[in-house]
């Protein structure tokens, strides 16, 4: 009865064995984040070559075999499940002897924790090399947007991360910020986007609510302090 409401739609029905079942669930999770992993891996390659990464998953979403979900460069995953389930296969695949087969998933993993260094790097090169005495305005702290969630969220690993370093930050998220006070109540909060931007040296958009996406460049241009935004998710217009 519970399922019944899915079925109808109709969405299909694969009947399997138990052990089949949970591989379905942690394979499909392992999959989603090989792929984000993936495109982040190009994305360093780009940057080393001068490549665009936005533009090569625009055309590597063109090709049928691969497609364009999933396929976005940028902070990477978080969440309670990819990353969870991910740690978990790997670590029962070596109680069942087989973990050489999902060694490549430590490098997923890896990569993923690389782009939220790689952010901090480039939000402090933006700061003129140092966070000291910098105010920061980090937008978005849930691990995805239309959500409250912000376990391992990498937009508040970012934001905690820069404050360590030496800068003021403030945060703002249109519906996680009761849970990043409780998680992170060292970090500076308000209640909209501009009221935290207000003042700020720098602005990082790490959560991609189209809230954020639909901002007037010009009415975020005017309280900010200094006129720099990083766009860890590859969603702002560049030229707008």
């Amino acid at each position: 009865a519970a399922f019944k409401p899915v079925i109808d739609v109709p969405t299909p029905v694969v009947v399997t064995d138990f052990a089949t079942a949970q591989l379905v669930k942690v394979a499909a999770n392992a999959f989603l984040a090989t792929k984000i992993s993936f495109i982040n891996a190009m994305a360093e390659v780009c940057e080393a070559t001068g490549g665009d990464v936005t533009l090569l998953s625009e055309a590597l979403s063109h090709d049928t075999r691969i497609g364009g979900r999933f396929l976005h460069a940028g902070l990477g995953f978080g969440g309670g499940c990819l990353p969870k389930d991910i740690r978990a296969f790997m670590a029962r695949a070596g109680e069942l002897g087989v973990d050489q087969a999902l060694s490549f998933l430590k490098e997923v993993d890896a990569i993923n924790l690389r782009r939220r260094a790689r952010m901090v790097d480039l939000a402090r090169e933006v700061a003129g090399g140092s966070f000291d005495g910098m105010t920061v305005a980090v937008l978005g702290a849930a691990f995805k947007p239309n959500s409250d969630d912000i376990r391992d969220s990498p937009a508040l690993d970012v934001a905690a991360t820069t404050q360590q370093q030496g800068a003021t930050v403030t945060v703002y998220d249109p519906e996680a910020m009761d849970n990043a006070r409780r998680k992170h109540p060292e970090l500076g909060y308000c209640e909209s986007a501009l009221e935290a931007a207000r003042g700020a040296d720098l602005v990082l958009h790490l959560t991609e609510w189209s809230e954020f996406r639909e901002m007037d460049p010009d009415v975020l241009g005017a309280v900010v302090a200094g006129k720099h935004i990083v766009d860890g998710r590859n969603a702002l217009d560049p030229v707008r």
